[in-house]
């Protein structure tokens, strides 16, 4: 599918859902651990009363900090449990690759690379008649993945910080000139 077919508006909401996530655990951590730290400290700051300061410390601070400190411990214990213990985030990956177009069907452009390199030397190094079909149907299956927004990014890309892209064996210079007229709206 080429990106002037997809929602603009999807695209814009996805990557503000990409920014929210790249900060939550560090954010969350925190407000989990300040959140549950003033909702237990009434149960237990009778525990502080008596003695007003320690070492200059208000005691009442030093118990906030314990807890807060407590809960975070805790937390980081059942990410270890999570990751060493019941290695869950195996099955989180599995998963991942699952549902992910660029592991299963999709080619991003680095892949697709490699994958018509390595078809490109299986015909040039064979004579059988069943590799040269699979390395064609290969080589066809990168030239239509050539036509979406990721090409065109790594073209753009490239274009700008190395010299011009060269138009590769497998494409042809009508997909090479869509790939750079392309226009790539993201709000950086």
């Amino acid at each position: 599918m080429s990106s002037s077919v997809r929602s603009p508006v999807k695209k814009w909401v996805m990557r503000q859902y990409w920014r929210m996530q790249q900060s939550q655990s560090v954010l969350s951590l925190g407000l989990l651990g300040s959140s549950l730290t003033l909702l237990i400290w009434p149960y237990i700051k009778f525990r502080f009363e008596g003695t007003p300061s320690v070492l200059g410390i208000p005691t009442t601070y030093i118990g906030l900090l314990g807890i807060f400190s407590t809960l975070i411990m805790i937390v980081l214990l059942i990410g270890f449990l999570y990751d060493r213990v019941f290695s869950l985030w195996t099955e989180l990956r599995s998963v991942d690759l699952e549902r992910n177009p660029y592991w299963t069907y999709a080619l991003s452009p680095t892949w697709m690379m490699s994958l018509a390199t390595n078809a490109q030397v299986m015909k040039n190094t064979t004579d059988d008649v069943k590799i040269q079909q699979d390395a064609d149907w290969i080589l066809n299956w990168c030239k239509e993945y050539s036509q979406n927004e990721m090409f065109a990014r790594s073209v753009q890309h490239w274009d700008k910080y190395l010299k011009t892209t060269p138009t590769f064996w497998f494409l042809d210079e009508k997909i090479m000139e869509a790939a750079r007229s392309l226009k790539i709206e993201d709000d950086d």
